[in-house]
């Protein structure tokens, strides 16, 4: 199965691969250093990524998208179209995603967008390193913990 960097998960579900984690980010750079890290942490097989909050939802709520949902979303808040909170508000509002985990990765320390990820359900807030190598690291232990540590609901 191969990485995908658009929303075409049509051909990619089709053949059999589903994202366990979803990277939401629409920024070229962070999804590829998250892809990157992702990869280098052995889950490379396992990551789909798509580029806004539209994207994302239009991909886990279409019933012929995915044959299963993500064990793990990743989601920047700062999206075009659509901005992360409202993405995470509905993912959130809904019986079957709520109990998907969703780690917002972000550069903002505004401490309100904080505030509002935790009200809204978000798993984890996570700032985004600055420096690429300890972006990587961050990463690939986001990955190792919730899909080999955790002990996640099956949904």
């Amino acid at each position: 199965m191969e990485t995908k960097n658009n929303a075409s998960f049509s051909g990619w579900a089709a053949a059999g691969g589903v994202p366990e984690i979803l990277v939401v980010e629409d920024n070229h750079l962070d999804a590829e250093l998250t892809l990157q890290a992702l990869r280098d942490g052995g889950f490379a097989q396992h990551v789909g990524h798509v580029k806004d909050g539209e994207e994302a939802l239009e991909l886990i709520f279409e019933p012929k998208s995915l044959p299963t949902l993500p064990k793990l979303i990743l989601l920047d808040l700062n999206l075009g179209k659509m901005a992360g909170l409202h993405v995470l508000r509905r993912l959130k509002s809904d019986e079957r995603t709520k109990g998907i985990p969703v780690v917002v990765l972000s550069a903002s320390k505004m401490a309100i967008e904080v505030i509002e990820s935790y009200k809204l359900g978000v798993n984890s807030y996570v700032m985004k390193p600055a420096d690429g190598k300890k972006f990587t690291e961050v990463v690939g232990m986001l990955g190792r913990y919730w899909l080999t540590i955790n002990e996640s609901p099956r949904l």
